[in-house]
């Protein structure tokens, strides 16, 4: 594997690290399409758990962060996780047993769905105090299964999905509600990424150049971040059509 690629790998990782760090989600999205048309990598299902690999780390990341501030709701953000592994193993499981062309058709189709989903304004209101009680189990179980599926299948973070169903099931706050998604995020793509690994469907050196890559560009993005706040909607605007744009590439190909 050249350098050349390599390189252009670790840029992929800086442009995910930076829109994720801008806007808290959905950049990781672009991990498969990148290592597919710019890096290279002719194998999709390959493609797939290497993202999901990268993913998994950049969420473990975020959730050190979280965890420190005290705003992951553990026991409401385990039992979510936990249903969703069986959900994203067996994802990852189907996902394999597909053509690739089809899957990355899927994978667009669920592409604009992400940057659509990141259009729909979220109530911040919500129970800060919240805790665990036997109900919520049986309404975070089965969402927390669906969402492991179809991050599983598609090799995404899932985030997008995760949050909106801890707020519904739990009444937590958005602020919680996207801290505690990290559990499920580190879990999910690490489940997807291990099971691409034992098929031998995921490619060691890109992954590291996607992980440093996406430190960079977190870094970066750090001091952007506050200059862009006076101008997030215009910039979540921007970033939901390049995604939009990427997806009716793909199906365009």
């Amino acid at each position: 594997m050249g350098l050349e690629t390599l390189l252009l790998a670790a840029l992929g990782g800086a442009l995910i690290g930076l829109l994720l760090t801008l806007f808290g989600g959905g950049g990781s999205v672009l991990a498969t399409p990148w290592l597919v048309y710019v890096v290279g990598l002719t194998d999709i299902h390959a493609a797939i758990g290497t993202s999901a690999a990268a993913v998994a780390v950049n969420a473990v990341a975020g959730l050190a962060g979280q965890a420190r501030a005290g705003r992951v709701k553990w026991p409401c953000a385990t039992v979510f996780a936990i249903a969703g592994l069986a959900g994203a193993l067996i994802g990852a499981q189907l996902a394999k047993q597909v053509d690739g062309t089809a899957l990355l058709r899927w994978f667009a189709f669920a592409m604009i769905a992400i940057a659509v989903s990141m259009l729909i304004p979220r109530k911040g209101e919500g129970d800060p105090g919240v805790r665990l009680t036997g109900p919520m189990v049986f309404k975070l179980a089965p969402v927390g299964f669906g969402t492991g599926l179809a991050a599983g299948f598609f090799g995404i973070g899932g985030g997008f999905l995760i949050a909106p169903g801890l707020m519904a099931a739990t009444g937590m706050t958005l602020a919680n509600a996207g801290a505690s998604s990290l559990v499920s995020v580190s879990l999910f793509g690490s489940a997807t990424s291990l099971s691409y690994a034992l098929s031998g469907q995921l490619v060691w050196p890109l992954f590291g150049a996607l992980v440093l890559g996406g430190l960079v560009g977190t870094l970066v993005a750090l001091p952007l971040a506050r200059r862009l706040s006076s101008r997030a909607p215009l910039a979540r605007m921007m970033f939901v059509a390049m995604v939009i744009a990427v997806a009716f590439y793909i199906l365009a190909r």
